[in-house]
């Protein structure tokens, strides 16, 4: 598969961790990255990469063969109706990675443009994302292309649009609770006895062995949860404990919560 030049349509957290994994996954090289923000001083690792440092949207996009969009939810329509005239449905795919906008506003402002959904979440930086994507006037070699191209960044899953919102949460969002989580268990260790930087190795490391249990040996976590609780055991102490504090029936509400968030603005 050729290499394409990749222009990322706003710098900030999402953006700039796509440029990061494109770079150190191999798949792009940093010549054929160009990434714009008005502040360009926040990317000044990007640029020392070798990466294409822009604030001029419209030359980024001229140039581009694969746009994608990491604006902000509310000003990405602003943008793209402001540069329209940029793009070219003959030979751009556009990519967007913005929570809350369809592909059908986006197909309603670039009409006829191979356009695919795709909401990646931070761990893209690592190689670690999982993404979820959806695609509109997109052919199955587009379609392969940008399959390929989140797949070096992670793991990627075909969803119904429908989904995304949901996505969002469980995929995006959910790097946030598993990351409090981590830092919950980080304080529980503190208080019976590790020092802070044990505690965190310790705690990460387990969450880290804990998902690769289930994605490599495709488990369900009961399966797992059964191997560790032995009767009378310190392990269902622990846990019928959290179950009577609320722990399974708070996440529930909290990626209810936010999915809520999500759907009713």
């Amino acid at each position: 598969m050729s290499a394409k030049k990749i222009a990322i349509i706003g710098g900030g957290n999402l953006g700039s961790a796509i440029a990061q994994g494109l770079l150190k996954s191999g798949f792009s090289n940093a010549a054929d990255i160009t990434v714009t923000k008005r502040n360009t001083a926040t990317l000044a690792s990007l640029k020392a990469a070798g990466v294409q440092i822009e604030t001029d949207n419209a030359k980024a996009i001229r140039e581009a063969e694969v746009v994608v969009v990491a604006l902000k939810p509310y000003n990405v329509r602003e943008v793209l109706q402001e540069f329209r005239a940029s793009f070219d449905p003959a030979r751009q795919i556009l990519i967007s990675v913005v929570t809350g906008v369809s592909i059908d506003d986006l197909d309603h402002i670039l009409p006829g443009m191979a356009v695919v959904r795709a909401m990646p979440n931070t761990a893209i930086a690592i190689q670690e994302s999982i993404t979820c994507i959806c695609a509109k006037n997109a052919s199955e070699e587009q379609i392969r292309y940008v399959k390929t191209m989140f797949d070096q960044l992670g793991a990627t899953v075909s969803i119904d649009e429908k989904l995304m919102d949901a996505a969002t949460v469980l995929g995006a969002c959910g790097i946030a609770y598993a990351l409090r989580y981590i830092r919950a268990n980080i304080q529980g260790g503190i208080e019976i006895g590790f020092d802070v930087r044990t505690a965190s190795l310790i705690a990460a490391q387990t969450v880290k062995g804990a998902a690769e249990l289930l994605i490599r040996e495709n488990r369900h976590p009961e399966e797992e949860i059964d191997k560790v609780t032995t009767p009378k055991g310190c392990t269902i102490a622990g846990l019928n404990e959290m179950e009577h504090q609320g722990f399974s029936s708070s996440l529930i509400k909290g990626i209810t919560a936010s999915y809520n968030k999500i759907i009713k603005g």
